[in-house]
């Protein structure tokens, strides 16, 4: 009982650490120029997401040879 109980408060742990929210800064270059812009309250993969479909709706430069990651 005492080992499903730990392996129980692991796992709720691990979702817990895994699903954390914070701000990120997406760093985007463009035809030689950097740009950054902050990303708040997301969680790393909504964060990036968000930081990749930026160069679509135009919140960065569009066209050419947009790379954008996350810092």
């Amino acid at each position: 009982m005492k080992k499903l109980l730990l392996i129980g408060f692991g796992a709720l742990m691990l979702t817990t650490l895994a699903s954390c929210k914070k701000d990120w800064t997406c760093v985007c270059q463009s035809y030689g120029e950097v740009s950054q812009y902050t990303i708040y309250g997301k969680t790393k993969k909504q964060a990036k997401n968000q930081c990749t479909d930026a160069v679509s709706v135009g919140l960065v430069t569009v066209g050419g040879d947009n790379d954008c990651s996350l810092k």
